[in-house]
């Protein structure tokens, strides 16, 4: 067994010096494959023996790596040599307690050093500041601040949950971002479709405006046009079923058939419009420099909010037809903020599962009537007519599906 474990702590130092002595120009080559083999061996011996001689070896390597490095300083400023002899005398310890997370970090610290280039291209070229920036808010929202926040209601009928609103913030956030990357990964070359369920991520309702005033300026792109609409509407119904989810589960389950009829329904009405697209007429939506847009974000969680407290208050006067009213005239201007409210309010035990799941079809038919009247007038009748055929089979497959099937939550 001993051995069994030097023999790993061996082949950490062989593959990582293997790659800094290609990586390295000859004369620079001081941490080789040999100097992190001899090094291994040491810091697998030295810890067996104990941590105070493990300490005294930690100590002379340090001091000979910083010699070297104040002795290549001039014509070499990165540290990455050596860092890497130091990560390769820890790992080597690493490999007397866990010797399977020791010899895969072996592996991973090499891949890092080999793809040098890459590594360097990633940072410098392929990513931008902005996706950095965005990336580093979504960080800060997603680890810091939503751990941070109460998950008791804060408002005297308990709908105003803070970790579940901000919770909302992340997944809208999240699915920026997600969108925004499959653009980059797969290029704007696929044409209008990609780009338009890509954007969908983002706002539905802006993507369908943008498409619209690309069908009007040219009507050779109207059937490809439409299919990317009507793409991009179901990248919001898959978000919205998202924030549903993050919300209440039960009733996720409960319009899950449902809800899947209608996606279907979009995707069948998108492959028929993209069946009758000209190859040739494809273009691309121009890629946005922001993942995603964080008031945008945040205004969704303020409505969604404010929806709660207004459901809450016309409920405990009408009833669940208050729940209902409300729901319906919230989608026309924000279908998420609507579903979420529903789902918030669905786990009230005053509210049905029956009255919560067709709460949320009549958000989609509320949504569906509103993008269809913006069909027509960004984009003209032929355009108009294809997205609210879409729209209309959306709908229409939701509510035959629940009218018919039992409630799955039930």
């Amino acid at each position: 067994m001993y051995w069994q474990g030097a023999l790993s702590a061996l082949a950490i130092g062989i593959l990582v010096g293997i790659v800094r002595e290609r990586r390295l120009p000859t004369e620079q080559s001081q941490a080789g494959l040999r100097t992190h083999a001899l090094v291994a061996i040491l810091g697998y011996v030295a810890w067996g023996l104990g941590v105070w001689p493990f300490m005294g070896l930690l100590a002379v390597v340090g001091a000979l790596v910083f010699t070297g490095y104040r002795a290549t300083a001039p014509q070499n400023l990165g540290l990455t040599g050596e860092v890497a002899v130091l990560v390769t005398l820890f790992l080597s310890a690493l490999v007397q307690q866990e010797p399977a997370l020791a010899v895969g970090l072996g592996v991973l610290v090499a891949s890092l050093l080999e793809f040098k280039q890459l590594s360097h291209r990633l940072t410098r070229e392929w990513i931008t500041q902005q996706e950095i920036q965005d990336a580093l808010v979504l960080a800060v929202a997603a680890l810091v601040v939503m751990p941070l926040l109460p998950a008791q209601a804060i408002d005297p009928w308990h709908v105003l949950l803070p970790t579940t609103l901000w919770r909302i913030v992340v997944l809208v956030m999240a699915a920026g971002m997600v969108g925004h990357l499959a653009q980059r990964v797969l290029g704007l070359r696929w044409g209008l479709p990609v780009a338009g369920f890509c954007s969908g991520l983002v706002s539905s309702t802006a993507a369908l405006v943008h498409l619209g005033h690309k069908a009007r300026q040219d009507p050779s792109l109207t059937y490809s046009a439409s299919a990317s609409a009507l793409l991009s509407n179901l990248a919001s119904l898959l978000l919205m079923l998202g924030v549903i989810g993050a919300v209440s589960s039960t009733l996720l389950r409960a319009v899950a058939v449902p809800m899947a009829a209608a996606c279907a329904a979009l995707l069948a009405g998108a492959l028929v419009c993209m069946w009758f697209a000209v190859a040739s007429a494809a273009t691309s939506m121009a890629l946005q420099d922001s993942a995603f847009k964080l008031s945008h974000a945040l205004f969704l969680a303020l409505l969604m909010g404010g929806v709660s407290l207004l459901s809450a208050g016309l409920q405990a006067v009408f009833g669940d037809a208050g729940v209902f009213v409300t729901a319906v005239l919230v989608a026309i201007a924000e279908v998420h903020a609507a579903a979420a409210s529903v789902a918030q309010m669905s786990l009230r035990s005053e509210v049905s599962l029956a009255v919560s799941a067709w709460s949320v079809l009549a958000v989609l038919a509320a949504s569906a009537m509103a993008k269809t009247v913006l069909a027509f007038v960004s984009g003209g009748t032929g355009f108009g007519w294809r997205v609210g055929a879409g729209l209309a089979g959306m709908v229409g497959a939701a509510v035959l599906t629940l009218r018919w099937l039992p409630l799955s939550g039930s």
